[in-house]
């Protein structure tokens, strides 16, 4: 079964929110789902290296998966260099890397930092599946509709950036180094995507500005509050609509309309011509 919604916009993400458990527990029941979930929770704790993972090609891929990185799985090299040099040294390549989920990713995993692998804590393969598990769900939607991947995810990953230290401050260069993130919250807060070439704390004045307009906040703790979320993804989606254009559906109901208004109109005028004077 592929997960989807039968319409786009802010009605197809109502239905979504109404129907993604049981989307989601249909879509997990696959039987090549289980088969890469199986792999992985009776293998990942004999990995010993950052090596035997990327040589494994579905513990690597349901790895790379977790963390939304695996259209990338080809590139071994890369990624084993990002293993091997963690997220605990600040000239680590993780570090090095604008998007957050590389060092996530690093950190995660631990072969390059003090406390050495993480593979093998008994609750280890369980949060990795998991995350698999959701984000491949995700992709799954997006195949039929991008935008509703990417609400899904911000709906999901938000809470972290409001929740961390420095919301106001550290957590809006965390989500601008997101592209998935990013790209939603420049379009719910009517950002151009052109400001990506200005100076990063100009960036960040920016967000702040519009989040302040919008949420009378220049922090992200707002989305605390998951009616903050609602609104921010209401706006996702309306000015998406804005730009794109109106949709099939749309363009039927814009036709709808005016078919009832000469329907209307044309009843009228017939009244009018039998009135009595």
């Amino acid at each position: 079964m592929t997960p989807s919604a039968p319409i786009g916009g802010i009605a197809g993400w109502r239905f979504m929110q109404r129907t993604q458990e049981s989307q989601q527990a249909a879509f997990t029941a696959s039987p090549a789902l289980d088969r890469e979930l199986t792999h992985f929770k009776e293998n990942i704790s004999k990995i010993e290296s950052a090596e035997d993972l990327v040589n494994d090609y579905t513990l690597f891929k349901v790895a790379l998966g977790a963390f939304g990185l695996e259209d990338n799985v080809a590139d071994k090299f890369f990624f084993k260099k990002v293993l091997e040099e963690g997220s605990e040294d600040d000239g680590a390549f993780a570090l090095k890397l604008t998007d957050t989920r590389y060092r996530e990713f690093a950190e995660a995993f631990g072969f390059g930092n003090a406390g050495g692998s993480r593979v093998g804590e008994s609750d280890f393969a369980q949060k990795i599946t998991e995350a698999y598990e959701v984000r491949q769900f995700e992709k799954a939607v997006g195949e039929s509709d991008s935008s509703m991947r990417l609400a899904l995810n911000l709906e999901r990953e938000i809470g972290k950036y409001a929740d961390g230290p420095n919301p106001e401050t550290t957590g809006w260069f965390q989500v601008m180094a997101n592209p998935p993130m990013r790209e939603v919250l420049e379009t719910a807060l009517g950002l151009p995507t052109t400001i990506g070439t200005l100076d990063i704390d100009r960036q960040r004045e920016i967000f702040q500005e519009a989040n302040v307009r919008l949420f009378g906040s220049k922090s992200l703790d707002v989305f605390q509050d998951p009616e903050n979320v609602d609104k921010l993804l209401r706006n996702f989606f309306a000015q998406e609509q804005i730009s794109n254009g109106p949709g099939p559906l749309t363009k039927g109901m814009g036709a709808l309309t005016l078919m009832q208004n000469a329907v209307t109109a044309a009843a009228s005028f017939a009244a009018f011509n039998r009135r009595d004077f």
